[in-house]
Order: C-alpha cells, then sequence, then structure tokens
C-alpha cells in the first residue's frame, strides 16, 4: 500500500494539491529536527528560528536515496533546481529523479526557493552528454526545451519510503505545512534524511 501511495503524496509534498493551489499554497520547511513530542516535531529551520510543527494523522514520512548520474537516460523524468551561472548556462543545484508513477508532476520551469534567484525545471531527459563543466542534460517540458549542466558534487536523488520512527532529532527535513483550523502549521508528508543523505530539494 505504501508503494501504490508514495507517488501521489510525494506531489502533494513538493508541489502541493490542485485544492491547496486554489487557496493558499503551502509554507516549504527545510531544517534539521529539534525534537519531536508526541504530535509535535520543533524544527531548526534553515533560516535560523525554530518552528513547531503539527503532525496530522495518518502522516505520510518518506526520504531520498542516491542514484547515479551516469544512469539518467534519454525518457527519465527529473526535477532540477539550477542556477543561472556566469557564463549564461544553468547549473543544477540538485537533480531529482522522479519514480515512474510519478511522471508529469510539476512540469514546467519555474522560481524555486532553495536559494535567491533559483528555479526548478521539471521535464524529460532527452539527451545526455558530457559538458566541459559536467554532465549535460537536455529536458523537454510542455513544449519547450532547455539545457541544464549537472557539474560533478551536485546531489542527485530518487525517493524512497520511510517511517515515523525515522522523525529524529538531529535528521535533516524538508516538506511543506499549512495552517490547521487553530492557525498553527501543520503537515501530513514529511521527506526526512536518513543514510548520511540528506533531502537536497
Amino acid at each position: 500500500m505504501l508503494t501504490r501511495l508514495l507517488p501521489a503524496v510525494l506531489a502533494a509534498c513538493l508541489f502541493g494539491t490542485a485544492a491547496l493551489a486554489q487557496t493558499a499554497p503551502p509554507t516549504r520547511i527545510r531544517g534539521t529536527i529539534a525534537s519531536v513530542e508526541g504530535q509535535t516535531m520543533t524544527v531548526a529551520t534553515r533560516e535560523g528560528p525554530k518552528v513547531d510543527i503539527t503532525l496530522n494523522d495518518p502522516l505520510t514520512v518518506s526520504t531520498v536515496k542516491k542514484v547515479d548520474l551516469a544512469s539518467i537516460g534519454a525518457g527519465a523524468y527529473v526535477g532540477i533546481a539550477t542556477r543561472t551561472a556566469a557564463n549564461g548556462e544553468q547549473q543544477a543545484l540538485e537533480v531529482l529523479v522522479f519514480p515512474e508513477a510519478m511522471r508529469g508532476v510539476g512540469e514546467g520551469n519555474y522560481p524555486w526557493d532553495l536559494e535567491p534567484g533559483s528555479m526548478m525545471t521539471n521535464g524529460t531527459v532527452t539527451g545526455t552528454v558530457q559538458a566541459a563543466s559536467g554532465h549535460e542534460l537536455t529536458l523537454s517540458f510542455k513544449g519547450n526545451t532547455g539545457k541544464i549542466v549537472v557539474p560533478p558534487g551536485a546531489p542527485v536523488v530518487t525517493f524512497a519510503p520511510a517511517e515515523r520512527a525515522d522523525l529524529k532529532p538531529g535528521a535533516p527535513v524538508m516538506f511543506g505545512a499549512t495552517k490547521n483550523a487553530e492557525g498553527k502549521l501543520a503537515a501530513s508528508r514529511v521527506t526526512v534524511g536518513k543514510d548520511g543523505v540528506a533531502p537536497p530539494m
């Protein structure tokens, strides 16, 4: 059951559902777990302040695992956060290889908040070549194409299932949270790092 549900819940975690899009977009939380007590998880955010998150029931927990960049071939569906280099090329900050069941999720090119000025491109890989500054991927999305250079050292990951027990102090997390009826930030899905691999999104 978890395997069947994972693509849908991860899509909601990263990009929001249609219902959320019609109201308020989720707040992306990135940071490190400070504590978990009952239904409350406290996160030390990357910006500095700690925030309390109500963990909804049921709660879905996922993680990420490393993928060999060389294994990404034509036809793979990926999401790549990028920055614009001094020479104008798009350089990857991270690469997420989507499971096949998530093909089409968030397709397009749009602003992302991984760092100031970053963008996210979700699309199908149509070509791969070795470039001077890294591995160049050509992506096709919504009738457009774009070239992105993945420099050495850029994280390349895919999703994998995890458990609530993986939400431990010190673990890195990334997820979307929305305000509940009490006005508190709450989450139904959390992506947590484990085995030394942190969510790079």
